[in-house]
C-alpha cells in the first residue's frame, strides 16, 4: 500500500486528487496538507478531510508530515513546492508535482532535489495531454518549418499564469522536434505593424474566462492545408487520475528527474 500526503488539499486540484485516491487501490491517504494558519480566529479542534471513510487530520507545515509516508503529491504554489519538495528530498521521500509558474531557477533547484528522490514533475498530469505532447513532435518533425506552428490554450478566470505550463512545454515540443530553442522562437503576443512571421516562430496565445478547466490547440499551418491537435479538459478528475498513476509508479524508482511520459512508458 502507498502512502500518500496531498500538498493543496483544500484545493481545487487537491480536492479532486484525494477523490480519486478513494477510487483507487493500492494507494491511500496519509496527510492532508494545506496552507499555514493565517491570522483568524483559532480552530477549537483540528480540521479533518474524509478519505477512505477515515477522518485525517489536515496539518499546516510539510514538518508535521506523518513518518511513514511513501510519497508526496503536490499542485501548491512554486514557494511551497520549493519548500514541500525540498523537505521531501532531506528525508529520502519520492514526490509528484503539477506546480506551474516555476522559474528557471526553481526548476533547476527541482533538478537539484531529484538528485537524491524520485521525483515526478508535469505541468500537466492528463494521459491525454502527455499523449498530445508526443503527437505535437512527431507532426512538427515531420512538417518541419513550412508549417506555422501557433499554440493556443485556455482556461478558467481564476488561473494566475500565463501562458499555461501545457503550452510551454507544448511548444518546448514543437521546438526541439525542429532543433531550435524555445527561448529564441516563441512569440507570445502580437499587436500594430509588427511585419511578417517568420518561420521559426511559435505562437502562444492565452485566453481566461469562465470556469473552462483548460483547452490547447496546437496549429500546424501550412500551403493549402493546416493540421490542428486538440485536447479539451471537462474535469479536473482526468488531471488527478494522472497524479495518482505517477505516485504509484515513483515508489521505489531510482533517484532521479522523471516525466509523465517515463509513468505512461512513452519517452
Amino acid at each position: 500500500m502507498v502512502r500518500a500526503v496531498v500538498a493543496g488539499a483544500w484545493g481545487r486540484m487537491g480536492s479532486a486528487i484525494i477523490r480519486v485516491l478513494d477510487l483507487t487501490e493500492g494507494i491511500e491517504l496519509a496527510g492532508a496538507l494545506v496552507r499555514e494558519r493565517g491570522p483568524g480566529p483559532t480552530l477549537e479542534k483540528t480540521p479533518v478531510v474524509m478519505s477512505g471513510g477515515k477522518e485525517i487530520p489536515v496539518i499546516f507545515d510539510i514538518g508535521q508530515m506523518p513518518e511513514d509516508v511513501d510519497v508526496l503529491i503536490d499542485f501548491t504554489t512554486p514557494e511551497g513546492t520549493l519548500k514541500n519538495i525540498g523537505y521531501c528530498s532531506e528525508r529520502g521521500i519520492a514526490a509528484v508535482t503539477g506546480t506551474t509558474g516555476l522559474s528557471r531557477d526553481q526548476k533547476e533547484a527541482l533538478s537539484r532535489f531529484a538528485e537524491r528522490i524520485p521525483l515526478v514533475f508535469s505541468p500537466n498530469m492528463s494521459v491525454g495531454v502527455n499523449l498530445l505532447f508526443k503527437l505535437a513532435a512527431t507532426a512538427a518533425s515531420i512538417l518541419g518549418e513550412s508549417y506555422d506552428a501557433e499554440i493556443v490554450e485556455v482556461h478558467h478566470r481564476m488561473k494566475k499564469d500565463a501562458p499555461s505550463g501545457t503550452a510551454l512545454h507544448l511548444a518546448d515540443a514543437v521546438a526541439r522536434a525542429r532543433g531550435k530553442n524555445l527561448e529564441e522562437t516563441a512569440v507570445f503576443s502580437r499587436h500594430g505593424q509588427i511585419g511578417e512571421r517568420t518561420d521559426s516562430e511559435i505562437g502562444i496565445q492565452s485566453l481566461r474566462g469562465g470556469d473552462i478547466v483548460g483547452e490547447h490547440t496546437l496549429i500546424l499551418a501550412g500551403p493549402g492545408e493546416r493540421l490542428e491537435l486538440t485536447h479539451k479538459a471537462h474535469s479536473r478528475d482526468n488531471f488527478a487520475q494522472g497524479t495518482v498513476r505517477a505516485a504509484l509508479w515513483v515508489k521505489g524508482r531510482n533517484p532521479g528527474l522523471y516525466s509523465m511520459a517515463d509513468v505512461l512508458g512513452i519517452k
